[in-house]
């Protein structure tokens, strides 16, 4: 087996370092003098990056170019927004370098928080465990009342990647009918695509549910703005665990306000964590949690597990797990 030389730039517990190393004899483990604290982060440029084989982390993008010897980049999130660029993807294309994320590690946690923010809607649970009602009042009536099945109603996904995937078969034993929105369809969704010349008709005719994977790019940064929540159908109720940048905020208070948006749910805001003072903040029906959908027990070991087997298939020539580039 060839030795490789495996940069990595973000910090991790004891434990977390000791399967890193285990899993990794053989070769060499590089660090930088200034790891980042969370796999987030962009890390700062460093010069070890020109001296190794294997990235694993967040690298700069920039410093990633610029090197010789480095063959494949490991990205330790989900999310590749600052690697996806026509230039990165054209010079790694030129160079023969492999670009792959972590999707596998938080598809199912973030689909699982999707999920929760879904029937937690349906549930009304906010407003259930805020009320102390007699049984048979008016009120518990009401509460009753307003709780609907999800079966028969109609959730568009946009942003049609691993954690949507993995939403699709979480909501097929509810009877939805299901939809998704994607750049470039590719045959093998399994349920029906929109493209985005029909996109805001099905926002405004079909979808009850609206949740937002989509990543934050040039193209989708603000891609929920007014005229967009204007057009929704009137009491659909809107989630989002891709990225805050994609969605104008002050649009979002005015649809929730004006009764256009039933409810929100946000695991993602701009910026992260939201101002106490923001408006999204004091809207009864809006809902918001710390960017935690992609968290579970062991994060860190499933992430560094995930790694270890695409290494595996790169010192032997298999195909990457993941590969995005």
């Amino acid at each position: 087996m060839t030795e490789l030389r495996i940069f990595v730039d973000f910090v991790m517990a004891p434990e977390v370092l000791e399967l890193l190393r285990e899993g990794t004899a053989g070769h060499t483990l590089v660090f930088p003098k200034t790891p980042v604290a969370s796999v987030l982060v962009q890390a700062a440029p460093d010069a070890a990056l020109a001296t190794v084989d294997v990235a694993f982390g967040q690298p700069d993008p920039g410093a990633i170019a610029q090197t010789t010897q480095l063959r494949w980049v490991h990205v330790s999130s989900s999310s590749i927004t600052r690697y996806d660029t026509p230039q990165f993807r054209a010079r790694m294309a030129e160079r023969g370098l492999a670009v792959s994320n972590s999707a596998s590690v938080y598809n199912e946690a973030c689909a699982l928080h999707a999920l929760s923010f879904m029937l937690a809607q349906a549930r009304h649970l906010p407003r259930s465990l805020q009320t102390r009602t007699p049984n048979g009042s008016p009120a518990w009536h009401s509460l009753r009342g307003a709780c609907a099945p999800l079966r028969g109603q109609t959730a568009l996904i946009l942003g049609f990647g691993a954690i949507g995937r993995c939403l699709v078969e979480f909501l097929r034993p509810h009877g939805m009918n299901l939809l998704a929105y994607r750049r470039t369809a590719r045959g093998d969704e399994g349920i029906p695509v929109v493209d985005r010349n029909s996109l805001d008709q099905v926002l405004a005719r079909e979808a009850d549910h609206i949740i937002n994977i989509l990543p934050d790019s040039a193209e989708t940064r603000g891609f929920f703005g007014e005229a967009r929540f204007a057009a929704v159908k009137p009491g659909a109720v809107f989630y989002n665990i891709g990225r805050g940048t994609t969605v104008d905020q002050t649009a979002l208070v005015g649809a929730l306000r004006s009764g256009r948006l039933s409810a929100a749910w946000l695991d993602v805001t701009d910026p992260e964590p939201l101002p106490g003072d923001h408006p999204l903040r004091h809207e009864p029906t809006c809902f918001i949690t710390p960017h935690v959908a992609g968290g579970h027990t062991d994060e860190a070991k499933t992430l560094v597990r995930h790694f270890l087997a695409n290494l595996k298939r790169f010192t032997k020539g298999e195909p990457l797990l993941d590969r995005v580039i």
